[in-house]
């Protein structure tokens, strides 16, 4: 595309004397090549006006900055007043506004994105529409994976997976639009059809995120002011404020508030390898029953959202109830039916809050034993250690400490300061460094009637360790081990 072209997409911007073919955009100099437009990107660490220089040796000639570049003459600066904000809109142009062609939601909140974001896909293609999804899990495209950096990746990259989003017969889009897509711009040109607010608490405030929460609320419903139909939590307190300055029409979900689409004949159950939760889903056209193979009142409030998005793409109740009843969510309380009388999770959670929460839940299900391996990341601070070992020498009946991303920390050193919560605790442990050992120590040791959480990892599937991403799946680690086991009593 020539220049000229791709700068038209911006305001105030004076158009070079000379065009140039543009192949590329790059915000990162070790991409750089000849025919590429290098977008300088200042943030909070590095500053990209640093590395122009590293990309001009590398054949790129044209540059998009917001100050002088002391480069040789033979190159093009245009400069802007904000590139991150430019960014956007360049992308779009240079992919030719793919989001323009394809029915886009956008889900946003603290908690439950990308619970959500898997509900409404396994809805909508259940029902017919080819759903593509983009979050914390990454991209996927007809079932094909691409791993992701941010929740909401950068605008190149998003516009970029719309593209071929589009060449891959794709209908819809679901995407996890978190605060700092808004803080940083990569979703400003972006008019979403539908936006989905779950809920909204105290998180990324502090150095490179938001200065306070209330930068952090108004990034959250900047969303409602891009989209057509906005679907809200009416029983969050922040409800009213996200949706204060929203366009757009409104649809609710609530359960212990008047809205839309409500819950009732809330109900947990349990199977020898399952827990989960139903209820019936309350709207204007009818009542849905609906059962999900996860707990908690929390993800009632999830497929509440998910269904109220459902109606409006007009999926008829019994596939949202069919859908609903099989899906599951990676690395988000993921049930692996490994073994034959316990049930064994795999959950995100990875400091005191979300373990809290998590154990919480689990033990309305009364297990005769809530075993949790568990262990915390290098190179941070000892409080999250603290957190997550004081919530489990309270809250578990065993546990195993282990390893979980040590990076270049001694892994041993981490699992020491964790032990010392349970100094004064009656709860049993054991600690195993390796956290593979770790996990078929406990499958190996599983009891009638356990619930096993495997905690920390989540949907990731390696290990962080002296900076290398080592492939480690835990369910097939399971899996292998629950085989064995199974093989060595018949």
């Amino acid at each position: 595309m020539l220049l000229t072209k791709l700068l038209s997409a911006l305001d105030n911007v004076s158009m070079p004397e000379n065009d140039y073919e543009i192949c590329d955009i790059v915000y990162d100099s070790r991409k750089a090549t000849e025919g590429s437009l290098f977008v300088c990107l200042k943030g909070y660490v590095v500053d990209g006006h640093d590395f122009a220089k590293s990309a001009y040796e590398r054949g790129c000639r044209v540059f998009l900055a917001q100050r002088h570049l002391n480069l040789p003459d033979d190159s093009l600066t245009v400069i802007v007043e904000d590139t991150r904000a430019a960014l956007p809109l360049l992308s779009a142009e240079f992919f030719r506004h793919p989001e323009r062609r394809l029915k886009l939601i956008g889900i946003t909140g603290t908690k439950g994105k990308t619970t959500v974001t898997k509900l409404t896909r396994d809805i909508l293609t259940e029902g017919g529409y080819n759903t593509a999804t983009i979050g914390t899990n990454g991209i996927y495209i007809n079932g094909e994976h691409t791993p992701t950096v941010n929740t909401t990746p950068e605008s190149f990259e998003l516009f970029k997976a719309f593209d071929k989003m589009l060449k891959s017969n794709v209908d819809v889009c679901v995407i996890e639009v978190s605060s700092q897509a808004y803080l940083t711009h990569r979703v400003d040109s972006i008019t979403f059809d539908i936006g989905m607010f779950t809920n909204l608490a105290k998180d990324h405030i502090g150095h490179g995120e938001h200065p306070d929460f209330q930068n952090y609320l108004e990034c959250k419903a900047k969303l409602f002011e891009n989209c057509r139909c906005g679907i809200f939590n009416a029983d969050d307190k922040h409800y009213t404020d996200i949706r204060k300055n929203s366009k757009c029409t409104s649809l609710t979900y609530a359960i212990d508030t008047h809205a839309d689409y409500t819950a009732g004949l809330i109900k947990e159950y349990k199977t020898d390898t399952c827990l989960g939760i139903s209820f019936e889903a309350i709207c204007a056209t009818g009542v849905i029953p609906i059962t999900l193979k996860m707990p908690g009142k929390f993800n009632v409030y999830n497929a509440l959202a998910a269904i109220a998005c459902a109606k409006r793409f007009g999926i008829s109740d019994d596939i949202i109830s069919s859908a609903l009843k099989k899906s599951t969510v990676d690395g988000r309380f993921e049930i692996i039916d490994a073994l034959e009388n316990a049930v064994v999770i795999i959950d995100y959670a990875h400091n005191g809050f979300s373990m809290q929460n998590l154990l919480d839940t689990v033990r309305r299900y009364s297990p005769r034993r809530l075993v949790v391996l568990f262990g915390s990341v290098g190179s941070r601070t000892e409080l999250r250690r603290k957190e997550l070992g004081d919530v489990c020498a309270k809250s578990a009946d065993f546990c195993v400490i282990t390893s979980d991303n040590p990076d270049f920390e001694d892994p041993n050193k981490i699992i020491a300061d964790i032990e010392k919560s349970f100094i004064e605790s009656s709860t049993p442990y054991v600690t195993i460094a390796d956290r593979g050992e770790a996990i078929r120590y406990v499958i190996r040791n599983a009891c009638v009637g356990d619930v096993i959480i495997l905690a920390g990892k989540g949907h990731e599937r390696y290990q962080l360790i002296e900076g290398k991403h080592v492939f480690f799946d835990e369910r097939d680690i399971v899996l292998e081990e629950a085989a064995l086991l199974a093989k060595s009593t018949m």
